[in-house]
């Protein structure tokens, strides 16, 4: 895990408690598309109310996933993060890493398993 993320695991962790929910997704491939944009701007692109949209995004901002800037007239522009997303995008290499040499050795087994077994029976 990265040195610069002392605690990736709890990073990782609120990025996919985050992520568990579909209208944050929504929101998340919105700010992605788009770029910055009040909940408002968000509200009228999407199936869903603006206190909704302002709900989802304070809970987006907790895992460290959007950041609320300053805009005009006092409003609040909502802008994506990515830093999270790449600690979490190396939690899941980890563990993906970890699988495939498991995968890989068990491939290994099953073959060594076929060959031995094809042998036997081509033995008169």
């Amino acid at each position: 895990m990265p040195p610069e993320h002392p605690d990736a695991e709890a990073v990782a962790e609120a990025v996919f408690t985050a992520l568990a929910d579909p209208t944050r997704r929504s929101v998340l491939a919105e700010l992605a598309a788009r770029g910055p944009a009040t909940a408002t701007d968000l509200a009228g692109r999407l199936p869903i109310s603006r206190q909704a949209i302002a709900k989802h995004l304070r809970l987006l901002a907790e895992a460290g996933l959007v950041r609320a800037e300053a805009g005009e007239r006092r409003r609040v522009r909502y802008r994506l993060q990515t830093g999270p997303v790449t600690v979490a995008q190396g939690f899941l290499a980890a563990l993906a890493r970890d699988w495939d040499g498991r995968l890989e050795r068990l491939r290994d087994h099953l073959d060594r398993t076929q060959d031995s077994i094809g042998h036997r029976r081509s033995d008169p």
